[in-house]
């Protein structure tokens, strides 16, 4: 699926992608889905993307003010230290923004090394957020390597964490997965914006999708835009409320 130059230009995605008021909480969800619903195409979700997807990743990277991800999707997904390339560093200092952005990496049981390269070639310190039932010791070895945020007492509570990033200066806020954190989110009524990509495939197989969890939890969403990059087709729904 991959080719080598976007179609869609970067000045109009990242003003179709800026938020009005940034001092006001957002937490946005970036998923790229196949045609029947797969989240990934042989195990990845890199796999159904282009470079249209790609520039539409990288813009929402551009604008947030902290990645947060699953630990299962940090591993899977082969998640290194996240850093801005120095073009785009500089367009968020000049307005004032932190240049490189944090990556917290949500885990209630903490299955992720202080070695990991998250950690380790992360442009700015990492956060982990978990939860108070988490292991103790654990959690110190990561506060050697990472900002560690406890978000509710025996499992990782949303509205604590989002509270806490907020805190630290943090309102806007990119979730990049995986499923089970997403369907977390839904689950809590923190999601705010859903930035899908439809991939021009049909996957079928085994594959999941964007979202999962234990419970149903209905909420509607509003059309914003609908960008089409040849078949690759990019929404951006907001919460109705």
């Amino acid at each position: 699926m991959i080719v080598s130059e976007p179609l869609l230009d970067r000045d109009e995605i990242i003003t179709r992608y800026q938020v009005a008021d940034r001092s006001v909480q957002r937490l946005r969800v970036n998923f790229i889905s196949s045609l029947d619903g797969a989240a990934t195409h042989g195990g990845l979700s890199g796999g159904l993307g282009n470079a249209d997807d790609r520039l539409v990743f990288d813009t929402l990277r551009l604008l947030t003010d902290v990645f947060v991800v699953g630990a299962g999707t940090v591993r899977a997904e082969g998640y290194g230290g996240i850093r801005l390339e120095p073009a785009d560093a500089a367009w968020r200092a000049a307005r004032g923004w932190a240049p490189q952005p944090p990556l917290a990496i949500v885990s209630a049981r903490l299955d992720i090394e202080p070695t990991h390269p998250a950690f380790t070639d992360a442009a700015t310190r990492p956060i982990v957020v978990t939860h108070a039932g988490s292991s103790a010791d654990r959690r110190a070895a990561l506060a050697e390597v990472a900002d560690v945020l406890v978000c509710g007492d025996e499992s990782v509570d949303p509205r604590l964490m989002l509270a806490g990033l907020a805190a630290r200066g943090h309102r806007q806020v990119l979730c990049e997965g995986g499923p089970a954190l997403f369907g977390s989110l839904i689950e809590a009524d923190c999601v705010d914006e859903l930035c899908l990509t439809l991939s021009p495939v049909l996957e079928a197989g085994p594959a999941g999708r964007i979202a999962r969890g234990p419970a149903a939890a209905s909420r509607p969403m509003r059309l914003l835009h609908a960008l089409p990059a040849g078949d690759m087709l990019f929404l951006r729904y907001e919460r109705r409320r």
